[in-house]
């Protein structure tokens, strides 16, 4: 993906329907659970600011370092006596009402609900604190349909909702080949079929559609059904890297209880340290969480490939959000968003220093 592109004409109308769906991120329905997730740590020794802090995040790969850091008692560690309540949530949309109505503090949450939340409250509720994860994300198709990326054209391709990430990704891509397609209907040169992921392989297997542009595991489900990678999204852009989730935390709550804020940041770049140097162990790990949280683990041939194409990370790779904004923009799916100050990563900056890491780059974004 360019990093800067001509922007087209807003369609005033279509951009207002859209923002409330824009806000669901990878996308699992629409409901929060309080989960309990157990930690392998008890909360223990001296409180911080606050007795207990909420967090929140998806059952899915892409949010391994949550659940790999509730999982192995990672955040519990750094938080002493302070406890730790876990809520899981399914789509954006859901998580960004938990944490306006402080019913969580700090989520993991894809790129389109953190800029949708942010711009919907005039840049008052949230900030984007520190990175998670990058990548596994993927066009899957029926090798017997579709040989080749021209071969798209014409053909039935999942998304997992009108304006999440891929879709928006999925629509800009169409666009960069030439293509034309309604963004609100996923009429044109491509059929864009919005499927829930939960679905989308039953659709796939019955040859309801020909395609999906989906993340992990979704993607690697497909495959599993027979369906072949014809693209991996992280081959488009620079350096193979584009946010994929972020940590987010309400305003109030980082103005009030930094020295949380800062421990939980802690427990994710220790997490993700130990995810990277432990990458079997972590994955195992992982596919616990998930199935403490679901009652199923996924099956060796979907968790595999699927682990091995997300990568873990503290950077929030602040300039690729700017790009994926002006995306959903050029698709007429998001007015043009005032992103300065989304940004606030004082604290990750503080943690990276104090573990020997570089400082990351807020792209201009950051809070004053």
């Amino acid at each position: 993906m360019s990093a800067v592109r001509p922007l087209t004409t807003l369609r005033t109308i279509a951009a207002l329907a859209a923002l409330p769906l824009l806000l669901t991120a990878c996308g699992y329905g629409s409901d929060s659970t309080d989960d309990g997730a157990q930690s392998k740590v008890a909360a223990s020794g001296k409180k911080l600011s606050v007795d207990q802090v909420k967090i929140g995040y998806f059952p899915n790969l892409t949010h391994a370092t949550a659940l790999v850091g509730v999982k192995e008692g990672l955040f519990q560690k750094e938080l002493g006596g302070t406890t730790v309540k876990t809520s899981t949530f399914n789509a954006g949309p859901s998580e960004i009402e938990a944490l306006n109505a402080g019913s969580i503090d700090i989520g993991w949450i894809g790129p389109s609900p953190a800029i949708n939340g942010y711009t919907k409250s005039d840049g008052r509720n949230l900030r984007i604190i520190g990175g998670s994860a990058s990548g596994g994300v993927k066009l899957v198709v029926d090798p017997k349909k579709i040989k080749s990326l021209d071969d798209v054209k014409g053909k039935k391709i999942a998304t997992p909702q009108l304006g999440n990430t891929q879709d928006v990704a999925f629509l800009n891509w169409i666009a960069e080949k030439g293509w034309k397609v309604d963004a609100q209907s996923g009429k044109g040169d491509v059929s864009v079929v919005r499927t829930d992921n939960k679905v989308t392989p039953d659709a796939f297997k019955s040859g309801s559609i020909d395609g999906a542009w989906v993340p992990e595991p979704t993607a690697s489900k497909l495959v599993a059904e027979g369906g072949k990678v014809l693209l991996d999204e992280s081959t488009l852009w620079p350096g193979k890297k584009f946010v994929i989730t972020n940590i987010i935390v309400s305003q109030k709550f980082l103005k009030e209880h930094p020295d949380v804020v800062e421990a939980v940041l802690r427990g994710s770049v220790r997490t993700n340290a130990w995810i990277n140097a432990n990458p079997d162990k972590a994955k195992a790990s992982a596919n616990a969480a998930l199935k403490d949280l679901s009652g199923k683990a996924l099956p060796a041939d979907v968790i595999d490939p699927a682990w091995k194409s997300v990568t873990f990370l503290d950077d929030p790779l602040a300039s690729t959000l700017g790009t994926e904004a002006r995306h959903a923009v050029t698709a007429g799916l998001l007015e043009k968003p005032d992103l300065k100050g989304i940004y606030d990563l004082t604290l990750l900056d503080k943690v990276l220093k104090a573990e020997g890491e570089k400082e990351v780059d807020d792209a201009g974004l950051g809070a004053e």
